[in-house]
């Protein structure tokens, strides 16, 4: 199972946001290549980047930590946040990056989201799925919509998606542990995609638990990690 350290720019700084909420940030590192470079000292080959700017207002403000983070190399990278249209894509994709997450977009046009599929390949294009109580959340979780997180995977498995990353918003940086149930659902929905599960990870004992979660469905890939990383309540190194 692969671990990804999350990094989430807002304002070309990495920040994290208690369940999403744009007023209830903390700052940990002014320059986002600190983490990155920790993260990778650490053992970690991912690194999963959100650009917040980009998620709330749909515009690609923090590009150029995103090539900072790029130069740093030696890890595979995937951004989300701000994946609205084909300029958007193409240009994260340019980068260097190697997977970009469509979030409100894809849930907005599954059409062009299976297009996008067809024109880059199912390996470089991630469906995000973030949901609150069962039900699809888009624009940087700000609105709840009436598509359950099941039958957007489903739609979305069946459009040509191989890649999913379900974040239970609910969990996100409270620090109370993953939402096993979603993540089993989401597991059980999706069975041809490759899982991420997101949210609430803050001990080590949670990652051994999606690690036998992923022992018994072989569709759960990876988990993100994103607070619990920066409040050191667990050891990337330890569980790398």
């Amino acid at each position: 199972m692969t671990i990804y350290p999350a990094i989430d720019l807002r304002g070309g700084r990495c920040v994290r946001l208690f369940q999403g909420k744009a007023d209830q940030e903390t700052v940990y590192f002014e320059d986002p290549t600190e983490p990155a470079r920790l993260w990778k000292e650490c053992g970690a080959t991912h690194l999963h980047l959100v650009d917040l700017d980009g998620a709330f207002s749909g515009g690609r403000a923090n590009l150029d930590a995103v090539k900072s983070i790029l130069d740093i190399g030696e890890m595979k990278v995937q951004l989300g946040g701000g994946m609205r249209n084909n300029e958007a894509v193409s240009q994260a994709l340019a980068l260097g990056l190697d997977r970009v997450i469509l979030g409100t977009a894809a849930c907005e046009d599954p059409e062009w989201t299976g297009r996008l599929i067809e024109e880059y390949g199912p390996d470089r294009i991630v469906i995000g799925i973030d949901a609150r109580n069962g039900w699809v959340t888009t624009k940087g979780w700000v609105e709840t919509t009436e598509k359950s997180a099941v039958d957007f995977a489903m739609e979305m498995e069946g459009l040509g998606a191989r890649w999913i990353i379900h974040t239970d918003v609910a969990t996100d940086g409270a620090m109370k542990g993953p939402n096993f149930a979603a993540q089993l659902n989401m597991l059980k929905a999706a069975p041809r995609c490759k899982i991420i599960a997101s949210g609430g990870v803050s001990k080590e004992q949670d990652v051994l638990e999606l690690q036998k979660l992923a022992n018994e469905h072989n569709n759960l890939e990876g988990v993100i990690i994103g607070k619990a990383l920066y409040e050191n309540s667990v050891n990337l190194e330890k569980l790398m």
